[in-house]
């Protein structure tokens, strides 16, 4: 069964990856946060089969092989997060949805501003793909890892649908 959000991280790796250095955690047999970061972080880092098989599916997708993951994941907080990210999970590779479109997507007409909450809250940034919502009329809206990031990893998806 999976842990609630935030559980203690028992094994926490970084790589290098094509947008930099990528910090993947688990525990409890799920993986519960990615980290985007600008060095490497000082001290705790291992690694384990979930982590190898986490960052080996990041790979495939930074090359193009894999559209989806196939990973444990450590479940949202509350009901309506578990709802944002099943309809981000739904969001096409390639493609983008508004917060406004989510909040639809999930029955709650009106409730944009909490869908974006939902996505900031996203603790597992790329695998849940909350960089594909933005905001109305196409402008980029907020992201974790930054704006740059996120405008990245858009360019990148739209470049493997050719």
């Amino acid at each position: 069964m999976p842990k609630p959000a935030d559980p203690e991280i028992t094994a926490f790796a970084c790589r290098q990856a094509p947008v930099g250095l990528v910090g993947i955690g688990e525990s409890g047999g799920v993986l519960t946060r990615v980290v985007f970061f600008s060095a490497e972080p000082f001290g705790f880092s291992q690694s384990s089969p979930l982590l190898d098989e986490a960052f080996g599916q990041l790979d495939a997708w930074f090359a193009g092989r894999l559209r989806e993951f196939s990973l444990p994941l450590v479940e949202p907080r509350t009901a309506f997060e578990r709802r944002v990210r099943q309809a981000m999970l739904r969001i096409p590779y390639g493609a983008t949805a508004s917060y406004g479109e989510l909040a639809a997507a999930i029955g709650s007409l009106g409730a944009a501003r909490a869908v974006g909450t939902a996505c900031a809250r996203n603790p597992l940034p790329i695998i849940v793909p909350c960089h594909r919502v933005v905001a109305v009329g196409g402008r980029i809206g907020g992201y974790r890892g930054g704006t740059e990031m996120k405008r990245r990893l858009l360019d990148f998806e739209c470049g493997n649908c050719r």
